[in-house]
């Protein structure tokens, strides 16, 4: 899980990563408000985490809800580390694909041929 998380958080901006280590860690308590997160990361300006945070929700990772009679919005995490690292993925592979055509097909079958038993055998359940 720990593995996961790291990937997931790799993979993301260094500001976004930061503010999705904190809440898929719990280190923010669900559902949170901007101010919330902020308290985690005193040095940002409050409409630098606002921004961030609109932007994880556009992005899906985040759900955003407005809070009746307040102009803030009650934060909580759309996806888990492990959904997010499936999702990107399946992003990565498609734009390669286009962008590459069948010279990224040949890669992607002389990376299979290189894979361990154990890599193949773990291929094999994910098929599944």
């Amino acid at each position: 899980m720990q593995d996961e998380l790291d990937r997931a958080v790799a993979v993301l901006g260094p500001l976004e990563g930061r503010l999705m280590r904190a809440v898929w860690t719990g280190a923010v308590t669900e559902p949170f408000v901007v101010r919330d997160v902020q308290k985690l990361v005193p040095e940002l300006a409050y409409t630098t985490v606002m921004t961030t945070l609109r932007r994880l929700a556009d992005k899906g990772m985040l759900t955003a809800h407005a809070e009746p009679g307040r102009r803030a919005h009650a934060y909580r995490a759309a996806i888990t580390p492990a959904q997010f690292l499936s999702q990107s993925s399946r992003q990565a592979t498609a734009s390669f694909v286009d962008k590459y055509g069948d010279a990224a097909l040949a890669a992607f079958a002389a990376h299979l041929d290189g894979l361990s038993p154990e890599q193949r055998r773990r291929l094999q359940e994910l098929a599944e």
